[in-house]
C-alpha cells in the first residue's frame, strides 16, 4: 500500500510506520487454497522427498478449490498411497490461519499419530513457509501458544486432537475440521457416537462450517469412509481426455475380468498400458504425463456432473451450477505423476503370488493403500439369498416332524417386543416356529400381558397330532426398559423364565456367568434376587453361523420356513464377523451389525443361549429317543396330508378383550407341553 500520494510527509521512517498501522485495516485479495498455495506453499525436506516449492497435480487442484469453497460443507475424500492428501490439508491449515483467519481443529485416530503430524508435517511447514511467521510468532518457542495440542496464531488458532478420547470432541470452537485416516478411528467414541458426528457439532455454529474427511478404506461393509461416501450429493472421479477419440475416462484398475483399465502381457510388468473404454486405445504412461502436465483432466460424477481444474461445477449440459453441500472424491496412486504403472503392476503381482501361499495381507494392503479401494475379505457373514433359496414349505406355529421342544428368545425395543420361537430336535437340529412382535410400551403392563399369553398359554400344533408349548424363554435385558424386563423376568423365575445380557468382548463361553442384580431397600443383594445371565454372544454367533453351513438336514441343520419375511432374513444376516481395531491397538475379531435392525438375528442368539444352559448338545441318543417316544409316536406326518385332513389343531386365535380383567392361571412350574411332557434333565431354576 503506497501512502506517499495522500500525506505532506516526506521522512521514509514516519512513512513507513503510517503504512504498517493502516495495513493491518486492509482485506487481502480472495484467493483459492490452490492459488495461495502456489504463491506460498512450500515441501518441506522432513515430509518430502524433495524439498521444493509447492505445484499442485492436476487432479489435486478441484479438491482445493473445493476445501476452500464456502458453499461446500463437507468434503469426503477416498484415497490411495501417494496422492497428496496430507500435503493438501497441511497446506489448508496454513491458508485458513493465514488467509482467512479461521478457528480450526484437526482430529488423528490416536495421539501418538497427533504427535507424529505435528512433528512431521505441521511444524517443518511453520517454519519453512514465509508468510507463516507473520500470523505465528511463537513458532520458535515453547509455551502455551505453540504446543503438541494447539498453535495460536494472529487472530486464530489451530487444535490438534488425537480421536480416541470423548473428551477430545469438546470445549472447541472451530470453523474448520479435519479428520485423517477416517477408517482408523472407533466406530463408537466411548459410546457417545462416532468421531464424524462429534467433529461437526464443534463446527455447527460457524458462519461458513467446513469438515474434511480423508481416509484410505479398509474393509468394505464396514468402512467409515464409504458410509459418508455413500451419504454424499456427488461422488466425483478425476477423468482423462483420450489422446485417440477425445472422450474423457477415468483411469481404472480394470483387472483380468475387466473390459478396460490398466492391462499388461505375459506377468510383464513394463507391458503395462491403460484400455480406453470407448475406443480400446492403449495408453502408456507416458502419453498421461503429457495430459497431466497440459492440466487437462477433469473430475465426472456418474450422470455427467463435472468438475474443472478451477473448481466450477457444472452439468451434463455444460452450463454452471452451484456447488453441492457434501461432495465425495476418488483419486489413487495411478494419477500420480510420481508412482510407475509398471511399479504397481508389480507391486499387485508379488500380492498375488503371497495371497497363492495363503498369506492376504499384502494383497489387502495393495486394494487398500495402492487402488484406494475396500477390500471385500470372505468374512463371515450369512447371505440372504442363499438362506431364503432353501426355505421349506411349512408353516409357521405348528411344529413339523422332528420338533421335540420350543424355546423363546425375546428382544426389547422402545414400542415393543420381539419374539422367537425355535424348535429343537435330535442333535440340536433346529425348525423356525415362531416369529411374533408385541406393540406397546415395556413400561406399561398391556404388552408384558400379551407377550405372556403366548409364552405360557399357546398350545402349538405337532404334525404327529400332539401340542407343544414354549419351554424356557431368554429375554434381553441391556436394552430398553432394563427394570421393567429384571421385574417380569423375576415376576416368572419358576417358569424358566431369565434375564440375559450380552457380553461381546473377552467372553469365555456361551454361558458366561451371572450377577444378582436384586438390591434392597438398604442397598443389599436379595438373598433370592433375580440373578442376571450373561451371553457371550460373539461364541453363540459363531455357533449359529457354523450350524448354516450345514447343508443337509439332520444334526445341527436349522430349517426355515418358506412363511417368513423377506425382513427376517435382512434381519437374520445383518451381522458379519471381522477383524477392527481396538481402543488398545490391537485387532480383534468380532461380529458387527451391517444394519441398523436385527433383531429377528439377536432372538436366535437368546435362544442359543437357552440351548446351552439346558445343555441340548450333551443329551444321549436315550434322552432324544424317549422324547421322541412322548411328543411324536409312531404315526405319519399330518402335515404332509392332504388338506382334507381336518383334525389338525388349528393355531388359537387371540380371543377378544374381556369386559372384566383377565385372570392368569397359576402355574406352578413353566407350562409343560399339551402331552403333559416335562423336559427330563432340565436343570431346575435357581432358588
Amino acid at each position: 500500500m503506497d501512502l506517499s500520494e495522500h500525506t505532506c510527509f516526506s521522512i521514509p521512517a514516519l512513512t513507513k510506520h503510517i503504512e504498517r498501522g493502516l495495513g493491518s485495516f486492509g482485506v487481502p485479495e480472495p484467493m483459492s487454497l490452490d492459488e495461495w498455495a502456489c504463491e506460498h506453499f512450500y515441501l518441506s525436506a522432513e515430509s518430502s522427498y524433495v524439498e521444493q516449492k509447492w505445484n499442485p497435480w492436476w487432479f489435486q487442484k478441484p479438491i482445493m478449490c473445493c476445501i476452500s469453497n464456502d458453499d461446500i460443507y463437507e468434503i469426503d475424500w477416498r484415497k490411495s498411497a501417494r496422492t497428496g492428501y496430507t500435503k493438501i490439508i497441511t497446506a489448508a491449515m496454513a491458508y485458513n490461519a493465514k488467509h482467512k483467519r479461521r478457528n480450526q481443529v484437526m482430529w488423528q485416530p490416536t495421539d501418538d499419530d497427533r504427535d507424529e503430524f505435528v512433528k512431521t508435517e505441521l511444524e517443518p511447514m511453520l517454519r519453512d513457509v514465509k508468510c507463516m511467521q507473520e500470523v505465528f510468532p511463537a513458532h520458535l518457542a515453547r509455551n502455551k501458544d505453540n504446543t503438541l495440542q494447539a498453535k495460536k496464531f494472529l487472530g486464530s488458532i489451530l487444535h490438534l486432537k488425537g480421536g480416541k478420547a470423548a473428551k477430545n470432541y469438546r470445549r472447541i470452537s472451530a470453523d474448520v475440521a479435519y479428520l485423517d485416516e477416517y477408517d482408523a478411528f472407533d466406530s463408537n467414541i466411548e459410546k457417545e457416537g462416532d468421531a464424524g458426528g462429534l467433529a461437526a457439532k464443534r463446527v455447527e455454529g460457524a458462519t461458513f462450517p467446513k469438515i474434511v474427511f480423508g481416509s484410505t478404506p479398509k474393509l468394505k461393509g464396514f468402512s467409515n469412509i464409504e458410509k459418508r461416501e455413500r451419504d454424499a450429493e456427488i461422488f466425483l472421479q478425476p477423468h482423462i481426455p483420450c489422446p485417440e477419440c477425445g472422450e474423457f475416462h477415468p483411469l481404472t484398475w480394470g483387472g483380468k475380468d475387466e473390459p478396460h483399465g490398466l492391462k499388461w502381457t505375459d506377468d510383464d510388468p513394463e507391458t503395462v498400458r491403460h484400455l480406453c473404454q470407448h475406443c480400446g486405445a492403449l495408453i502408456d504412461q507416458a502419453a498421461y504425463l503429457k495430459i497431466s502436465a497440459a492440466h487437462t483432466g477433469r473430475y465426472q460424477a456418474e450422470d455427467g456432473t463435472t468438475l474443472d481444474l478451477a473448481g466450477v461445477f457444472r452439468n451434463p449440459q455444460g452450463e454452471i451450477i452451484r456447488a453441492p453441500r457434501h461432495v465425495a472424491f476418488h483419486a489413487w496412486s495411478a494419477y500420480s505423476p510420481n508412482v510407475s504403472w509398471e511399479n504397481i503392476v508389480r507391486e499387485f503381482l508379488g500380492a498375488v503370488r503371497e495371497s497363492g501361499e495363503g498369506k492376504k495381507e499384502k494383497l489387502q494392503t495393495f486394494t487398500n493403500t495402492t487402488l484406494g479401494e475396500y477390500w471385500s475379505e470372505a468374512f463371515e457373514k450369512s447371505d440372504e439369498n442363499e438362506l431364503r433359496a432353501r426355505a421349506e414349505p411349512f408353516p409357521l406355529e405348528r411344529c413339523p416332524m422332528g420338533t421335540l421342544l420350543l424355546l423363546a428368545g425375546i428382544d426389547t425395543q422402545p414400542n415393543r417386543l420381539e419374539c422367537q420361537v425355535w424348535g429343537y430336535g435330535k442333535g440340536c437340529e433346529k425348525w423356525t416356529i415362531a416369529d411374533r412382535v408385541f406393540f406397546g410400551n415395556p413400561d406399561e403392563d398391556e404388552v408384558w400381558e400379551d407377550l405372556e399369553e403366548f409364552l405360557f398359554e399357546t398350545e402349538f400344533p405337532h404334525a404327529a397330532g400332539t401340542t407343544l408349548r414354549i419351554s424356557g424363554a431368554a429375554i434381553d435385558s441391556r436394552g430398553h426398559n432394563t427394570h421393567a424386563v429384571y421385574n417380569w423376568a423375576a415376576k416368572h423365575a419358576r417358569k424358566k423364565v431369565f434375564a440375559i445380557a450380552g457380553r461381546s468382548g473377552r467372553e469365555k463361553h456361551i454361558k458366561d456367568g451371572t450377577t444378582k442384580v436384586d438390591i434392597d431397600w438398604r442397598g443389599r443383594l436379595r438373598k433370592n434376587g433375580l440373578i442376571l445371565w450373561w451371553v457371550g454372544t460373539n461364541h453363540a454367533k459363531d455357533l449359529i453361523y457354523g450350524r448354516l453351513q450345514i447343508t443337509r438336514p439332520g444334526p445341527g441343520y436349522i430349517h426355515f420356513s418358506d412363511e417368513l419375511s423377506d425382513e427376517w432374513f435382512k434381519q437374520f444376516t445383518g451381522e458379519a464377523r471381522t477383524t477392527r481395531r481396538s481402543q488398545r491397538g490391537s485387532e480383534e475379531s468380532s461380529w458387527t451389525a451391517t444394519r441398523k435392525r436385527v433383531e429377528k438375528w439377536d432372538c436366535t442368539v437368546y435362544a442359543v443361549w437357552l440351548e446351552t444352559h439346558f445343555e441340548l448338545a450333551k443329551k444321549s441318543a436315550k434322552f432324544w429317543d424317549d422324547l421322541a417316544a412322548k411328543v411324536q409316536p409312531a404315526v405319519g406326518d399330518l402335515f404332509a396330508q392332504p388338506q382334507t385332513v381336518t383334525h389338525i389343531p388349528e393355531p388359537p386365535q387371540k380371543p377378544a378383550a374381556p369386559a372384566h380383567p383377565r385372570q392368569r392361571p397359576t402355574h406352578p412350574a413353566f407350562p409343560q407341553p399339551h402331552i403333559g411332557w416335562e423336559p427330563p434333565g432340565f436343570p431346575s431354576p435357581p432358588p
